[in-house]
């Protein structure tokens, strides 16, 4: 079984050696794209780094609807390309490269109007699903159908009897985000590349015009790092031009910021056994299941105050209960709310004003010699945009380079899956775990869940629940800080678990169990774990805040009443 640890010797081995020799390729940005850039890189042989300013997936791509789809309302807008390529991607990660993190998930699509709309939005979605089996990669998700109203009314009660005259039943995926992310990185440590996060980039290193480097501050540890690299790719995401202007150039597109915001609610809170996706005046809402909660989102404004720490206000919150209620029987309340997020999509900058209007394309482009910019897209299209970004990369290296092979590369965790899977009973047996708890460890570890069970073989109060978090065992809190490259509580509630936005204490009840598990790992002394505690508690206690706030500006301003953790 292909493994890699993401420890804390791991990464100050990983800054030492990128400091020591030049690299083929440097990657800046620990998103879904810069882990996927890295993968790519590594796998066609290139001597590759990877640096992150602060968690793995800390910003966009922790923050998404978490849904792996083709873009449905694309097709309405005519983007054929588009469609086609992210369902060619859906259906890659479903049944090659990720089926233990990418799920099928089912959406009901009510229909209000009689006779036209049927013929209209069913011509759609057939079209949908003949584009994914023209590519040969439909056959893992059921086919659309159609529903009566009484028929739609089973499947969904929730839904208020004059909210329909019929439906559509239409398949798509999901997964965990930020979990996606962490493997990726691992996946591409396990192949050779060169990793670290809390290591942000404070700027390029210049020969003449050229770019060879850049400088990488330890935020952790302390120090700065001179790494050199024939290319480096900036994958900043929504940060792409306060990274391009280090190096002095605006570059040759401009990235805006959209925010989205989604809630999550308790599964028994709408009665359903199908996700949602209803019409806005605006753009799409879905209500996506989620374990043992449903998401509901999303918003699409735009945004223009910090980045790092976007806030979701009151007028956000309403907006979306106000949606979702005009179809429920049994409308939402903010007591309903367990959690919040925030996130902000990437979207190259067009003629129009609207947000929702910008393009989901990407582009890649090479702004100045030395560096690759790569910007805009979707989060299904990630290895999309990976190639494209390593393919400019190598055209500014005076060797020859293969090519891209990540079609063909399984994540860590999915070789052998679906064997595990057809074993979990025998599992369950063997290590006195309840199956119900196995089923969760190989949809969020795969294969990997063997290292998970030899924690707790060694010790087996690491089977034990998280106290005020059942969902999960606290041999992932600690699997999380010696395997994932968790640094603080922080990215072990927020984003190697849900357990931020799953609950309504929103982890604060579990955040000092936690801590203590992930101590020894980290070497941290008492006075840390107060620390991490304390920020964290702090943290809540700001979102809390912005969330009652009326607008984007007040709710800003009160999510920064909590600063990022620095370690002392």
């Amino acid at each position: 079984m292909r493994t890699a640890t993401l420890g804390p010797a791991q990464r100050v081995e990983s800054l030492a050696s990128m400091a020591e020799r030049e690299l083929d390729v440097l990657v800046v940005g620990g998103g879904v794209v810069g882990a996927g850039t890295a993968l790519d890189a590594v796998t066609r042989g290139l001597c590759t780094g990877l640096v992150e300013a602060r968690d793995w997936a800390s910003g966009t791509s922790s923050r998404s609807s978490k849904l792996i789809h083709g873009g449905l309302r694309y097709l309405e807008m005519l983007d054929f390309t588009l469609v086609r390529e992210a369902l060619k991607e859906r259906g890659l990660l479903l049944e090659r490269l990720a089926p233990h993190l990418v799920k099928p998930v089912p959406f009901l699509y009510p229909l209000q109007h009689k006779g036209w709309e049927r013929l209209y939005a069913g011509a759609g979605v057939a079209l949908y699903d003949a584009m994914s089996m023209a590519r040969g990669h439909g056959r893992g998700l059921p086919m659309h159908r159609h529903l009566t109203r009484s028929h739609a009314l089973r499947v969904a009660p929730a839904l208020k009897k004059d909210a329909l005259v019929g439906a559509l039943q239409y398949y798509d995926a999901q997964m965990d985000d930020a979990r996606y992310v962490a493997n990726l990185v691992r996946t591409a440590v396990s192949y050779g590349a060169k990793a670290a996060n809390r290591a942000p980039v404070t700027g390029f290193l210049r020969e003449g015009e050229r770019v060879v480097g850049a400088r990488v501050q330890d935020v952790e540890a302390g120090g700065e790092y001179e790494v050199r690299a024939k290319q480096v790719v900036n994958a900043t995401g929504v940060w792409t031009d306060d990274t391009q202007a280090m190096v002095g150039e605006r570059g040759q597109f401009h990235v805006r910021a959209s925010k989205g915001i989604h809630l999550v609610v308790p599964r028994d809170r709408i009665h359903s056994t199908t996700g949602l996706i209803l019409r806005t005046e605006k753009s799409v809402l879905f209500v996506i299941p989620w374990g043992r909660h449903w998401i509901i989102g999303t918003t699409d404004t735009e945004w223009d105050l910090d980045k790092a720490h976007p806030a979701a206000s009151s007028a956000d919150i309403d907006y979306l209960l106000e949606h979702v209620n005009s179809v429920l029987a049994v409308p939402l309340t903010r007591d309903d709310v367990q959690g919040v997020y925030a996130g902000l999509r990437p979207l190259l900058a067009g003629e129009s004003d609207a947000t929702s209007k910008l393009s989901r394309e990407h582009t890649v482009a090479h702004t100045v010699p030395g560096l690759v910019v790569v910007a805009g897209g979707k989060y299904t299209t990630y290895r999309v945009m990976a190639k494209d970004a390593v393919d400019a990369a190598v055209h500014g290296l005076d060797m020859r380079v293969a090519e891209c092979v990540t079609e063909d590369v399984p994540l860590l965790g999915a070789e052998g899956y679906p064997a595990l899977w057809n074993a979990r009973a025998r599992i369950a047996a063997r290590t006195g775990l309840h199956v119900v708890r196995v089923e969760h460890l190989l949809n969020r570890y795969g294969t990997m869940t063997e290292e998970l069970l030899a924690l707790i073989a060694e010790d087996p109060s690491l089977g034990k629940p998280l106290p005020a978090a059942d969902d999960y065992l606290r041999a992932e809190i600690v699997y999380a800080a010696s395997h994932e490259g968790a640094r603080h509580l922080d990215d072990v509630l927020t984003r190697r678990t849900r357990i931020s936005i799953e609950t309504f204490d929103r982890g604060t009840r579990s955040a000092r169990d936690a801590a203590e598990l992930m101590a020894p790992v980290l070497g941290w002394d008492k006075g840390q774990i107060e620390r991490e505690v304390e920020h964290y508690q702090k943290r809540v206690e700001a979102e809390r805040e912005s969330q009652r706030q009326p607008d984007d500006l007040t709710a800003d301003a009160a999510r920064l009443g909590a600063p990022d953790i620095v370690p002392l």
